[in-house]
Parts: C-alpha cells; structure tokens; sequence
C-alpha cells in the first residue's frame, strides 16, 4: 500500500464517480476557483510525449449555454429515447435508467451553470481506426478530463460525460472560437451536486472481463 494514499477514500471517489444528469443544482453558480482547482488536479494527468497539448473551454454565458444545448439537442433527436425503449423491451431496467436522464439532460441542458469542453491540439482526422497517432491524441486528453470529472466530485459538483454535441463540432467549434488543429473530445455539464450521495454502480465481478495472458473464455 502506498503510504502517502488514503486508499478507503481513494477507492471511494475512484468507485462512486457517477454520470449525474438528474440532481444538479440548476440556479447555483460554480465558482470559478473550484473549476480552476478541477483543471489544476487534471493537468497532471499524463499525456503522449510530455506533449501538455490540453485545452479546457469552459462556457458560463448564458448565450452560448442555450446555443451549445441547442445543438446537442438536433444532434441527439430522439435517439435516447428510442434508446431507452429498446433497453425496456429487453428488460434492462438500469440502462433504460440512464437513457432516461440522459434525455433529461438534453432537455435542462442550457439551465446546467457551466459547460466544460476537453480539447487537445492536434487532429486524428483521416486517420485508420486502430491508429497510434489517434491513440496518442485520445489517450493524451482522456485522463485529464477523467481526473477532472473526479476532482469536481470530491468537490461536491456533479458532472456527466457527454459527446452527442461532436455531432455538430464544427457548430460548436465556430461558436467558441476554437481553432481548427484542436479537437474537441467531450462536453461535461458541470454543476453543484443536489444528492444526499453515490454507492458504486451495479458490475459484474472483475474476473467475468478479465483475460490472463491472451484474450479467451474470461
């Protein structure tokens, strides 16, 4: 065990992290230092390189809140929905859930206080599927976001992981002035949290996803 590590509580925030779309303080502001403190805790995520490419477009004008969930909203069209009555038919109650408020999101999304947008320089447009180049970029911005998502909850703020608006990117990228070599990765709602508290979502046993030495029967 590492001695400098609160391991229960480190394992605590690592586990109850939750995608919250539903119990979020609509009318609170963020404070600004709270956000500066999340992106301070995500720069030190590690990138490709030692690149340090990240970019953190944080949106609080009301103006350009309605615009973005505008957008988000003709980009998702009734694909939640129609999302969340599949899960039903299948009787998947907790996905069902989660389209659920993900359709509530949507629907209060311009009302969310602050909008977080994760970037980094660079482009793995034209790029193959499986590409280290695309790798690289992905993997150089996704743990930051991630470590902000988990500062911002120890915080006492609620964030959930969107992409529907990359769907209209370029929409998006116009309407904030980000430059063409940056890419866009994930819109983070971010407001303060209304809930009483997590409990760790339902998985399987990790030994149903792990494969030793070679991918088989896990």
């Amino acid at each position: 065990m590492a001695p400098d590590i609160d391991l229960p509580a480190a394992d605590r925030l690592l586990t109850t992290t939750r995608a919250v779309r539903r119990r979020l303080d609509l009318d609170r502001p963020v404070e600004r230092e709270l956000l500066l403190e999340c992106i301070s805790i995500a720069q030190q995520a590690p990138t490709g390189g030692n690149s340090q490419g990240w970019g953190f477009v944080v949106v609080t004008d009301a103006a350009k809140r309605a615009r973005l969930a505008e957008l988000y909203r003709e980009a998702v069209g009734d694909s939640f929905t129609a999302s969340r009555e599949r899960a039903l038919r299948r009787g998947d109650e907790q996905t069902a859930k989660a389209y659920a408020g993900a359709a509530h999101l949507a629907d209060v999304l311009h009302r969310v206080p602050v909008h977080v947008i994760p970037c980094i320089r660079g482009s793995a447009e034209g790029a193959e599927p499986v590409n280290p180049v695309a790798a690289g970029l992905y993997g150089s911005i996704l743990p930051a976001a991630w470590s902000f998502a988990l500062a911002a909850r120890a915080r006492g703020l609620g964030t959930a992981w969107t992409t529907m608006h990359l769907r209209r990117e370029r929409e998006v990228a116009q309407l904030l002035g980000i430059p063409a070599d940056v890419t866009q990765v994930a819109l983070l709602p971010v407001a303060h949290y209304t809930g009483d508290g997590f409990s760790p979502a339902h998985r399987p046993p990790p030994e149903t996803v792990t494969h030793w030495d070679g991918w088989g029967p896990a």
